[in-house]
């Protein structure tokens, strides 16, 4: 039993070279100037090959324990200046984007490009918007909203595009499903919080938002 024990020790050890290798964050052999220098392009890398807005608790991962992130964003986004693409605070992380201004120039290439936000009907994006608003909601209430039926194939496809998801049960009769706003919709919408979203008084303005038939409807 001991000496089975043993190798499997072992046999979980060799599958984790993490084990055996520790990761300098702190760089203490380096001089402050290249110390920095290195947080940096460890902090770029990191944020370059995620498919996802990178959060502050990831990149503190690898660099030092008193190194500032703020200043490392600050740092490189100053180097990214005169580059095409900048890094943006997105969904609570730090995310490359193309700046606007090149978006045409990339639709005329007609070069495949990384997922952002699919392509919604007008309908489905104000449903979205609805829910990005008045979450959690039902779609009971969001029908009241729109003044007509919201499908389940409506929520099913902004669902199924990442952009919604479950939240708690309504404390109302029949306690329906209730939807929310996932981390990829702020991403995909280049938001870092809900508080991004246009002033919903405008859109009210606008007779696209009625909160008095929300109200109303709960």
């Amino acid at each position: 039993m001991a000496g089975t024990s043993a190798a499997t020790t072992r046999r979980r050890q060799d599958k984790n070279p993490q084990h055996d290798v520790l990761y300098d964050r702190e760089l203490a052999d380096l001089p402050p100037e290249l110390r920095w220098r290195e947080w940096m392009l460890r902090v770029e890398a990191v944020i370059f090959a995620s498919a996802e807005p990178v959060t502050r608790e990831t990149l503190a991962r690898v660099v030092g324990k008193d190194c500032s992130i703020d200043l490392l964003i600050d740092d490189l986004r100053e180097e990214l200046r005169d580059r095409p693409y900048e890094l943006v605070s997105v969904a609570g992380g730090w995310q490359h984007r193309t700046r606007s201004r090149f978006g045409e120039t990339i639709r005329a290439s007609t070069a495949p490009t990384r997922g952002g936000a699919a392509a919604l009907s007008e309908f489905e994006a104000m449903v979205l918007m609805a829910v990005g608003y008045f979450q959690p909601v039902t779609r009971g209430e969001l029908s009241k909203i729109f003044g007509k039926e919201v499908s389940r194939d409506t929520v099913a496809a902004l669902r199924g595009a990442g952009f919604l998801a479950s939240g708690p049960r309504s404390p109302t009769p029949g306690a329906p499903y209730t939807y929310v706003t996932t981390k990829h919709f702020l991403s995909a919408f280049g938001m870092e919080t809900l508080r991004d979203l246009p002033d919903v008084e405008a859109l009210e303005d606008a007779g696209l938002f009625s909160r008095r038939d929300m109200a109303g409807g709960a």
